[in-house]
């Protein structure tokens, strides 16, 4: 990460996920405080990968006793893939999650038992792994992705720490067509959330230059992604004493130059 300092003013944020529903979103406040205009734009929408089309990768999801996840998404769709196999999760079942917001989000789902789930300290794949590798010994593993987008940092360690594992593709991510927004609008930050909204970024703009837009990157699969693209990371999340993207944002603008 680059320059907690910006030389210009930032008026323009772009949020690459959908508007929140509650006017009450600290995004607004942060905007307020700021005086800084803030759009939202998901660039990404997932698709369901239905039942049918998932047996052909001929995983019993009954004997594997951990899942991970590193997304809500991922959640989402591998209850939505049991309820329509009409598969039971055992009890006994373990869950391992990039974060505490994404393990939290398995309230929705199951009878939360703190023995039964696991977050990495720091929202980094590598606190994942630290947990993953004290629970790890006649665990076999679960690893729910995107059919298009696997992170190969997570596979690779189970890999190497020769862990039993599947990845099943449970639905897939499709760039939206964000051409004609984007271009009506010279954004002074963007923050991305996801692997997958770097690369819609790209596929709308296979020449994209960034031409000092500040770029922000929730997790650390995100600033990967990024980094991986050539381009120049600015504000980033989480960290120590700034657990999100708000967090981020607020720290970052407090350094910067305040708009006229």
């Amino acid at each position: 990460m680059k320059g907690d300092q910006n030389k210009k003013p930032v008026k323009k944020i772009l949020i690459t996920q959908p508007r929140p529903e509650s006017d009450k979103s600290p995004y607004f406040e942060l905007a307020r405080k700021f005086k800084v205009e803030m759009d939202f734009l998901p660039l990404i929408r997932l698709e369901a990968i239905p039942s049918k089309d998932f047996r052909k990768q001929k995983i019993e999801i009954p004997l594997y006793s951990a899942v991970i996840f590193t997304s809500r998404h991922a959640i989402d769709h591998f209850f939505r893939t049991c309820e329509e196999l009409k598969v039971n999760i055992s009890q006994d079942t373990k869950y391992f999650c990039i974060t505490e917001a994404v393990a939290l989000y398995l309230q929705k789902f199951i009878l939360y038992r703190k023995r039964k789930v696991f977050y990495g300290a720091d929202g980094t794949n590598k606190s994942l792994f630290d947990v993953i590798n004290k629970h790890k010994e006649n665990e076999k593993f679960l690893y729910p992705c995107s059919e298009n987008q696997q992170d190969n940092e997570i596979v690779n360690w189970l890999k190497q720490h020769k862990c039993e594992f599947v990845t099943p593709y449970m639905y897939r991510t499709i760039s939206n067509d964000v051409k004609q927004f984007m271009v009506q609008k010279e954004y002074d930050v963007i923050c991305f959330f996801t692997p997958s909204g770097v690369r819609s970024l790209l596929d709308n703009f296979p020449k994209y230059q960034q031409n000092g837009t500040l770029i922000g990157a929730f997790g650390s699969n995100t600033s990967r992604a990024i980094i991986d693209a050539g381009l120049e990371l600015h504000i980033k999340a989480p960290e120590p004493q700034v657990p999100s993207m708000i967090a981020a944002l607020d720290r970052f603008l407090s350094g910067s130059p305040k708009s006229k």
